[in-house]
């Protein structure tokens, strides 16, 4: 009988380490689709890379610290895992019937969920070697001491603080690094307006932030269920199940209906981290706390993370993917809300209730305390890493990598090539003929057209075609409004001028004509010096860098409004 609990439980650990594992992907889609796309290579290497780097510094000595003994403060026994090391001093950690590495396996998975965190905040700036360095520190030392308190027996444990997946030991140490991170880096470039407002910087894939957001929901189902690492007590696991999803669907509600109120539309940006908020809130007592309370503690989570998510644009503390709003804000909460809501038999995991249901103060203080002393330890060693890899290695890239995007800068490579590779000269020389012009379209009449007379406009007309950087688009569209220009057309574009665009490499080989991205802007210029109009347009988009751009300036004929049929300068007008 012993090994069939063993069988199953072990069975059970795996599939659930898996599903945390999955999540990577999650995060990585999430992150890259709330990124632009310059630097979408970037954002899922970083991904890739700390699961790597967190694996590595969990296995030298995180594991050790974390469980090694039952030292008040950090593991001092055992440390090392590797080298014929005595395992059987871990045979009742955690569970005695799951073999060691199986339990190594799914705790390392949390490690990497921890890390993983931070990158999101940190992101469109931060060189990549020192997000690397960094990670490695996280895991190896910062993770594993706050991981003892809470799970390795440490002084949160002795005093009776209650964290059962990880709101305070995995999301509250990713949010509070990621907070240090986004502090001491500064906002990103045109992220803050000269009146210190902030800017929008949309993401440029809404589609992969939202397949990002459904995995890292289903990753949740091994996340919360899996840390009971038993299957013993199906009923258990089955509740932790339905007070995962039930704060999850409660938050989508509510941050939705919030973002509504609040911005005026139904902002599927602060749906998605709603979606995350209520996960990530429940997770610290999904345990100990009813059906019912689960659904006020999601419907709650997804009203904090908007408001949570204006209030760090306030502090301007730049955090694209909102990593803070989720796993630290709502991370603080979930480990507040045991203290509120645990009922004391909901599972047989639950021996404690807290405040609402008769358990008085002492629960609800006990996490308090925990809050203070995770969020003090993590937030000064992290502050302390940074400024070590600030002042030693730098933390970001130069201002011309970071307008540029970090995906040439610090990759050489891009996720999104060029739709039209350029052939190679042999292959131009063979390329078949090309097919007749068809015939022309019968024209088909304009119902209610106004007749047009094709005459020289009153004033002289002016075709402007700018060709810039997209980065400087805000400051061009200032300048021409403040001339009194009344409409343009803008167009993302790809091209070259003679510097041939940037280097790049595919799988280690060299792409010879790199297409940049380029913003092409049009504007018909009447009734202004075109001296004092172009002045204004170079003055906007000077940098002093190749790649600034070009002012293309044609003579316009006429123009004519399709609605009224006026022509000339009256055309470009609005009609008071």
């Amino acid at each position: 009988m012993t090994d069939v609990i063993s069988i199953i439980d072990t069975l059970w650990v795996l599939l659930a380490a898996i599903l945390v594992f999955f999540m990577n992907l999650g995060f990585a889609s999430v992150e890259a689709g709330f990124a632009r796309a310059k630097n979408c290579v970037n954002i899922l290497s970083k991904n890739f890379i700390v699961f790597a780097v967190s694996s590595l510094g969990f296995m030298l000595l995180g594991w050790g610290l974390m469980f090694g003994g039952d030292n008040p403060f950090v593991g001092t026994e055992h440390l090392f895992v590797l080298g014929g090391a005595d395992l059987s001093f871990y045979d009742d950690t955690l569970t005695s019937t799951v073999p060691f590495w199986g339990k190594f396996f799914f705790q390392l998975v949390f490690c990497g969920t921890a890390a993983t965190i931070v990158s999101g905040a940190v992101a469109e700036r931060i060189k990549y070697l020192s997000f690397i360095l960094f990670s490695f520190v996280l895991t190896l030392v910062i993770y594993p001491i706050v991981g003892h308190w809470i799970w390795g027996g440490g002084w949160l444990a002795d005093l009776g603080f209650l964290d059962f997946a990880g709101d305070a030991a995995v999301h509250s140490v990713g949010g509070w690094a990621a907070l240090a991170g986004a502090l001491i880096l500064g906002p990103r470039i045109g992220k803050y307006g000269k009146d210190g407002k902030p800017q929008a910087i949309p993401g440029h894939n809404m589609s992969l932030a939202v397949i990002g957001l459904f995995v890292l929901w289903l990753g949740w189902f091994g996340f919360n269920p899996g840390s009971t690492m038993s299957f013993q007590h199906p009923a258990d696991v089955m509740h932790i199940l339905v007070t995962t999803n039930t704060a999850a669907i409660a938050a989508v509600l509510t941050s939705t209906v919030t973002s509504w109120l609040v911005v005026g539309k139904p902002d599927l940006g602060m749906t998605v981290n709603g979606c995350l908020a209520g996960l990530v809130g429940i997770t610290g007592s999904c345990a100990y706390v009813s059906i019912e309370s689960s659904l006020v503690i999601g419907a709650i989570a997804g009203v904090l993370v908007v408001f949570a998510v204006g209030f760090f644009d306030r502090l301007h503390v730049d955090d694209p993917v909102g990593a803070t709003a989720v796993h630290l804000c709502c991370g603080v909460f979930g480990t507040l809300c045991v203290g509120l809501f645990a009922q004391q038999g909901v599972t047989t995991l639950a021996t404690r209730s807290g405040l609402f249901f008769g358990g008085g103060f002492g629960l609800l203080g006990v996490q308090a305390v925990g809050v203070l002393a995770v969020g003090a330890f993590v937030f000064v060693s992290s502050a302390l890493v940074w400024l070590a890899l600030k002042h030693t290695v730098g933390i970001r890239v130069s201002r011309e990598e970071e307008l540029a995007g970090l995906d040439i800068g610090e990759h050489g490579n891009l996720a999104y090539p060029d739709f039209a590779p350029a052939l190679p000269a042999e292959d131009l020389a063979t390329a078949p003929e090309p097919l007749p012009a068809p015939a022309a379209a019968a024209a088909v009449p304009l119902q209610q057209a106004v007749p047009v007379e094709h005459r020289p406009a009153d004033g002289a007309l002016t075709k402007l075609s700018i060709v810039t950087n997209q980065a400087r688009f805000a400051q061009l569209q200032a300048a021409l409004e403040a001339l009194g220009v009344t409409g343009m057309t803008v167009t993302n574009v790809f091209g070259y001028g003679v510097q041939k665009g940037h280097e790049a490499t595919f799988r280690g080989l060299p792409i010879e004509a790199r297409l940049l991205p380029k913003l092409k802007v049009e504007v018909v210029v009447a009734g202004l010096p075109l001296d004092t109009v172009l002045e204004a347009v170079r003055k906007a988009l000077y940098t002093g860098s190749i790649g600034d751009g070009k002012i293309f300036v044609y003579d316009v004929e006429n123009v004519v409004k399709i609605r009224t049929g006026e022509q000339g300068r009256d055309a470009l007008q609005d009609a008071e």
